[in-house]
Order: structure tokens, then sequence, then C-alpha cells
């Protein structure tokens, strides 16, 4: 690729279409005739309903149908359990949306929803996940394909015979995706095909499963995701709207449009679920780790099996000989979790980040001298070469820019008037994968250029990226390039997500952008009125790449100051530095960067769902008393990364740096609050009480 529109910082394409509000998102699109959805939840736990009557809904003015299990278009039974709606009478949890209403407003549809009358057959549930709880089973796999337990040598041996032993517990709660676009779709039916314009992380995927739902060619659906409010891993496969939408549009033979609450979003989409880690640390006095053990427990719903892939993260990113994780699960009587950003990596990071600073205070010596100490030459779980790995590069560049070299390392040492200061450092690491991908370019007789590839933007500024990828890639200046990406029409990509997108997508669009300037170099004469289009494909590619371990990195830094008599948290620094291989476009990876750390302020200090056992439901489910982190909660926060070429990634030599930002942030912020307070919380969010009430505050 020649030097030019790649490594610049530039606008996003469509910013302007954004904050004019002409960006159209799914349930914005103009239509005629078009009806409105309103899901109805279900107040029971478990049981299964046994009357719906739904005649006061119908008798509200402007409602149309209400479908539920009884009268609902059937669905192949033979589809991921979570997408078969409104086909039975069975209730696994609360909140699990078992009818619509649809209506000529959506003032009506709320209001016809609020009168379906439901009875229940209720059933003992089980809601609260434990570590003695006696479902506890071992999962034949963790998401998406990791195997469930790994060891090697005999941790048992070496940690008895360990110095220096660490040996805690950590938990942290549930955590709720929350995008700023819902959940929502707007679905029609046209002579047997099906047209969505649908808020997702990869409509290719969301094609596929309709197509199966409803017993259809493939290509008799059209999945639109032009523009996506977020997503955070919720949309990263169908969910309930684009299911229930379809179901709707099909009944009524009218457009259906529905977005789920905010309410909603708590539950039938998705959401991370509450770990119990217990990791084992054992070192000689110098801090070298001979034996480490990570075992993750955690919670799946009756309906389908999801096993957070939590230990993972230990398994390769620092060196000791003698190794074991685990993953043990339960199934309860909940919504099923899912992806939300850095699934398994986010919640292991703090663990395992965690036991590092307790290792560090109990050895004597500094929490990054530790990780330099521990530093693997290859692979600790797969013996593979690294691609490249620059976390000591990020830890180093990361302490001189922090003014690290000046810390006292006891805690509570630093008080500035009332409140005590601390500061605290974490590792990270994510997986730099990719996926393969389709792509066409196309050379138009007017001297412009047409590149095509159903990758999705959900606000990454991955539209933007891929279109200075494809200037460098055509060696033609970027204003030249159009780039169309959000419709399943287009060629087939894999999803925004797993920090893939990027990587995947640029590959592609390389291949079919350097093809076509080769095909143009031998041809003579001018272009066709439809220009002259070159197709490509990564399939081949991506199964030919060699094994090696491939990660992205990064070093958290943190200052925190808490209030001496109240317990109050402040986050006043915090500093992130990453090697992410080539960065396309330092405006957006930055934005992407620290997002993920705000998040991981979020995490470490405010957001919980709080689960009431009596009625399996979580009681905070808005943004009234589910908290995250506000514009008053990060004060001075700053991401860079370091220069990585790595020639075994992809052609454009990225990685991805989506997810990395969240994890192993919360893991500095609970370090730092120690150090400055000499209190260690294990059990997230880091509240008041946990500090001030304890009696080792300083």
């Amino acid at each position: 690729m020649s030097a030019g529109a790649v490594g610049r910082a530039h606008p996003r394409l469509e910013g302007p279409e954004k904050v004019t509000g002409t960006a159209r998102y799914a349930v914005e699109y103009p239509l005629e005739d078009v009806t409105y959805g309103w899901a109805v939840p279900a107040a029971a736990v478990r049981g299964r309903i046994t009357r719906i009557d739904p005649d006061p809904a119908l008798a509200v003015p402007g409602v149309l149908a209400v479908l539920h299990h009884g009268n609902a278009p059937r669905l192949s039974p033979d589809v991921e359990p979570e997408l078969y709606l409104l086909q039975d009478p069975a209730v696994h949890y609360r909140g699990q949306l078992v009818a619509l209403v649809v209506a000529e407003s959506i003032e009506a549809a709320r209001e016809g929803a609020r009168q379906v009358r439901i009875d229940y057959d209720t059933e003992p549930h089980s809601t609260v996940l434990t570590a003695d709880h006696p479902g506890l089973y071992r999962p034949e796999k963790v998401n998406p394909s990791y195997p469930t337990d790994t060891s090697e040598g005999d941790f048992d041996a070496a940690f008895d015979a360990a110095e220096v032993r660490v040996d805690a517990t950590y938990r942290t709660p549930a955590y709720h995706n929350n995008p700023m676009e819902p959940h929502a779709t707007t679905a029609q039916w046209r002579d047997g095909r099906l047209l969505v314009h649908d808020s997702n992380q990869g409509s290719t995927a969301v094609q596929a499963a309709l197509a199966e739902l409803f017993g259809i060619p493939r290509d008799s659906v059209r999945v639109i995701s032009e523009h996506v409010g977020g997503g955070f891993g919720s949309k990263g496969y169908p969910k309930a709207a684009v299911v229930l939408a379809s179901l709707a549009a099909r009944q009524v033979d009218r457009p259906v449009r529905l977005a789920l609450t905010r309410q909603q979003l708590f539950g039938p989409i998705g959401y991370r679920t509450p770990t119990i880690q217990r990791v084992r640390l054992g070192s000689d006095a110098d801090g070298r780790i001979a034996a480490i053990c990570h075992d993750a427990i955690s919670q799946t719903s009756t309906i389908t099996e999801f096993a957070e892939q939590t230990a993972v993260y230990t398994r390769s990113m620092y060196a000791a000989p003698h190794r074991r994780t685990t993953h043990r699960l339960v199934r309860l009587d909940v919504p099923t979790p899912f992806w939300m950003r850095a699934p398994g990596e986010c919640p292991g990071a703090y663990a395992l980040e965690s036991a590092m600073d307790e290792l560090a205070s109990a050895c004597g010596i500094d929490p990054i001298e530790l990780r330099v100490r521990n530093e693997p030459t290859v692979d600790p779980d797969q013996g593979h070469p690294f691609s490249s790995r620059n976390l000591v590069a990020c830890l180093i560049r990361g302490a001189r820019r922090f003014g690290w070299g000046d810390r006292d390392p006891r805690p509570g040492a630093r008080r500035e008037g009332r409140w005590l200061v601390g500061t605290g450092v974490a590792g990270a690491s994510y997986p730099a994968r990719a996926r393969a991908s389709a792509a066409t370019a196309t050379a138009l007789p007017d001297g412009g250029y047409l590149v095509r590839i159903n990758a999705t933007d959900i606000g990454t500024g991955a539209r933007t990226a891929l279109w200075q990828i494809a200037a460098d890639a055509l060696d033609v200046p970027p204003e030249r390039v159009t780039i169309r990406i959000g419709d399943s029409d287009l060629p087939p990509a894999g999803v925004a997500g797993g920090s893939m997108g990027t990587a995947s997508w640029s590959w592609a669009l390389t291949r079919a952008c350097q093809e076509l300037r080769d095909r143009l170099g031998h041809h003579s004469g001018s272009l066709p009125p439809e220009g002259l289009t070159v197709a490509a494909s990564t399939a081949d590619e991506i199964r030919a790449q060699k094994p090696m371990a491939r990660y992205a990195y990064g070093a958290h830094f943190v200052e925190v100051r808490v209030d001496a008599e109240t317990g109050e948290v402040r986050v006043s620094r915090m500093l992130g530095v990453f090697a992410v291989g080539r960065v396309v476009n330092p405006t957006t990876a930055r934005s992407q960067l620290i997002g993920g750390m705000t998040m991981g302020i979020s995490m470490a200090l405010h957001e919980e769902g709080l689960l009431d056992e009596r009625y399996g439901d979580w009681v905070n489910h808005d943004f009234a008393t589910y908290h995250i982190a506000g514009c008053a909660d990060v004060e001075q926060i700053e991401a860079e990364w370091v220069a990585e070429e790595d020639s075994d990634l992809n052609p454009t030599g990225v990685k991805g740096l989506g997810e990395i930002g969240i994890v192993g942030s919360a893991a500095a912020i609970a370090n730092a609050v120690r150090h400055a307070t000499g209190v260690r919380v294990r059990d997230l969010p880091i509240r008041l009480e946990k500090l001030a009430g304890s009696s080792s505050f300083t």
C-alpha cells in the first residue's frame, strides 16, 4: 500500500449527516402505511402461560393485532432457541417477550400492551449466582470455542512450594450494554421478500438467521444497517426486535416499526454475566511467577448456553511454568448473558491484574517491574511465537508519560487536604483476529471509484477507515473514492465485533482494490458505462495463516482521589498506552480507546445490575437507577499508542482496538484506590461504604 490517507486524522464521512439529523436509523426511514409494535414482557419468572386475553388491548382505538404463541406465524424450530419467539407458552425468565401489540400509532401500541391480560402457571425459580450453587457444571467450551479448562505442569505442588502466595476471590456484577440507539427494526414484506432496516452489528448474519427462521431463500431477505447507534456486543447477533417486527409485518401485511424500550434492554438482548473468580499466584521472593491458576464461575440461562471465557485472559498474559484455568457454569432462570465489550477479557483482566498488584505488594516490588519480570518469550498457552508483543513498551512509555517514577509505593502516603491520592497500573491484551470477508471495487468512467462491502459502522468510524484504506490501495486521492456499507445485498462480511471488523474488512477491500489496479494497468480503451468491477474474497488467505499468537496490548495508568471522610472516589487522571498495529485514523482510534477506558471507570465505580431474587429481575433497569459514568466522572483522560509494525496480521497491519480500552482499566482504578487508602476492594463496584466502612481505611 502506498502512503497517503492511512495514518492521517480525518473526520467521519457521515459526520455532517449525523449532526444535521439526516442520517437514518432503523426506525427513521420514511414509509407509507407504517404501523408500530410494542413488546409485552412476561411477569412470571418461570412457568407457562395458561391464558392470554387480547380483547382489552384490541378494544384500544388503533390497535390492529396482538401476536402471541397461539396465533403468531410459525417459525422454523431448527434455529437458535432465543429467536424462537411467540411459538410456545413456556416462560424462562421475567421480562421474556411473550406478546406483541401492533397499532396505527406508537401511543396506541403502548396502551394496548398495557391492556394485554396474561395468566401463568408458575414454578419455583433460581436466579442468584453463588460459588457453591448445586447446579454448577463444566461446559463443553467457552465463548466462542475455547477449551473450557487448561493445565500445564503441576500447579498445586508449585503453588504450595512458592515463597510468596496470593489467593484471592474477585467478584463482578451483571453489566448492561445500553447502546444509545436501542434494538430497533422496521420490517416489511413485499411479494414474499422480507426487507428490514435493523440496528445490528452485522447484517449478513441477520439475513441468514431470518431466512432460516421463515424458511425462505437467503436472497429473499435484505437487511439494511446503514447507520447504527452503538451496540457494545449486544447487537452482534440477531435478537428479539428484528424477529418480532418481521413476524408482525407478515401478520398484519403492513410495515411494522419496533424499538425496544430502555427497560426492555435489561435482559432480553443480553448482558455481561456476573462472575466469581479465584486467582492464585505463587512466586519467588523476586516476583517471578512459578504457579498461576484462574478459576471462573458465571451464569447462563435455561434457554441456551452462553459461557463467558473469563479465565482465557490469564492463559497468555504472563509467564509461569505451572498453570491452570477452569470455567464453571450454572443454569439459572434469568435471561441469557451475551457479548459485551471485550467479553471474557474484561472481567478476567480485572481479576488477574488486581492479583498481580497484590503479588507486587506482597513481594515488595514495583507492579510495573513485576510484569516485566514475567514477560513470556512465546505464548504460554499454545507455545506459538507472538506476531508482535509490545506490552513492556506500553508499560515503559506510559510510566514515563504518567510520572510513575515519582511514586511513593506506601499505601496512604500521599494526602492533599481531605483527599487521599493514589496511583495504579494494569496491563491489557486482546486477540488480534480476522475473519473471511468479500468486497468489490469498481473503476467508473468519470474517474471515480466505488468500493462495496457489507461492513457495519456502529459508531466506531469504520466507514471512514475503510475509505482511507481503499484510497491507498487504489493509489488515488480519497476524494475520488465512494464507499458503500451496511446492506446485505453487498458482498458479505463478518460482524463488527471481537475487534476484528477493520482487520477483516480491510483485507478483502485491499485485495479487490489491488486487483482492480492491476486490471486497469492492462486495460486499454475507455471503460464501459457500468465501469470495471473486481471482486475479492479472503477465505483462502485466512485459512492459510500460519499459527501465531496475535494480540494487541496496552497499559493503563490511573490516579485517584479518595475523600478520607466519605469514601468518595474521583479519577483525576487516566492514561492508556496501546500497541494496536497500524492506526488507520488517529481521530477515530483515539475516540474508541478513550470510550473503552471510560467504560472501565464506569465498571469500577458505578455500574451494577441489582437482581431482586424474589422476582428474578433487575430492579435498576433504567438510567435513573443503573448508574454509568458521566462527563463529571472523567476529569483528564488520554490515550496514545506506540509505533508497531506486524507483517503477520493482514495486508494493512491492523489490530482491532475497539475493545482493548476497557480491558484492565477497572483493575488499574482498583489498584489506585488500594494505593490511596490501603483498602483492597475485590467486589465491584467500589462504592463509598466499602471504603469508609472498612476498619483498615487510612
